[in-house]
């Protein structure tokens, strides 16, 4: 019975000493279901060595029930692994389209100035913005004078431009989604498909860390192979008030090509707020562009038809 004990001892030092070595190489979220796996099989495996001194216990039947346990625990831990990658995986793609949804609402209006900025001119605009649902939104210029009317329509996976200059409203081919809008650092596919990073891209947690007292979430999105997007990866930075600090675009290399930054945040419209973001080049740091909401107003009633193109030509706003 004694060797029985040593053997058991023995065996719950080797167990332990093996998975606390391998929770290093684990994730976080991984890791905190081994640690509670751990720690169960510790009790129970100390109250069966105390069983021990029992004489009525039978020792062999104690050293028998302790083993096949420890042969489970390789198993359990396998099995835990996916279900929490898994969960993990939900969780980020949740992380993101909160933050959509927030910085969306059901519909807003928004006054706003877009400037964009070059080294040797700077060029502000002052414009206003609708959205409803996750398919609609209109921009229109209201200053300058020059670009007064300038407006940009979007419904559904459609995009198009107009320009009181000429007249005319254009249709904006995928040809084209990755040209700057109205000449500044954001592409027409920024302003245009928000929703992509959810429907066609698979996240993933890489970080979670506490900044001033606020839970913020590094999340890696990487597009499904038959996705019709040009980056190889997106990286965003989002607190748990749904506010999104910093995306960054990479392209098919793993190179960093540009990136949205939050510079200042503000509570707007009964919501915490992104109230100023700058969109930035690798290749152009002396170039960018900024955001900057005037104001905003969430879950208002809009009407269908300010969706329309012939609300895009002719403003009845």
């Amino acid at each position: 019975m004694a060797v029985i004990g040593a053997a058991a001892a023995a065996q719950h030092r080797d167990v332990r000493e093996a998975l606390t070595e391998g929770l290093i190489q684990l994730p976080e979220l991984h890791r905190v279901a081994v640690i509670q796996l751990l720690r169960q099989w510790s009790d129970w495996s100390r109250s069966v060595q105390r069983r021990y001194s029992d004489p009525a216990y039978n020792a062999a039947n104690a050293y028998g029930a302790s083993m096949r346990f420890f042969l489970l625990i390789p198993a359990l831990l396998v099995a835990a692994v996916p279900v929490d990658a898994e969960e993990a995986e939900r969780d980020a793609a949740s992380i993101v389209r909160d933050a959509i949804n927030h910085w969306r609402g059901l519909s807003s209006y928004t006054e706003m100035s877009m400037v964009i900025h070059r080294p040797d001119w700077e060029r502000t605009m002052t414009m206003r913005a609708w959205t409803k649902g996750d398919k609609q939104s209109l921009v229109r210029v209201i200053e300058p004078k020059k670009d007064r009317g300038n407006g940009t329509l979007i419904d559904d996976n459609n995009m198009w431009t107009f320009s009181p200059k000429v007249n005319r409203v254009i249709k904006i081919p995928s040809s084209m989604m990755g040209q700057g809008w109205m000449g500044s650092d954001f592409s027409n596919k920024d302003i245009a498909r928000a929703d992509d990073i959810i429907e066609q891209y698979d996240h993933s947690l890489l970080a979670t860390e506490e900044v001033d007292g606020i839970t913020v979430y590094d999340i890696q999105s990487i597009p499904h192979e038959e996705a019709a997007v040009v980056w190889g990866r997106e990286v965003l930075r989002i607190r748990d008030d749904h506010v999104v600090l910093k995306h960054s675009f990479y392209d098919q290399d793993g190179e960093l090509v540009k990136s949205l930054q939050s510079l200042q945040i503000e509570e707007m419209g009964g919501r915490t707020v992104a109230k100023r973001q700058r969109m930035n080049k690798v290749e152009t740091p002396e170039e960018w562009t900024e955001i900057r909401i005037n104001s905003v107003e969430y879950e208002i009633d809009i009407r269908d038809s300010m969706f329309t193109l012939s609300n895009l030509r002719n403003p009845r706003d």
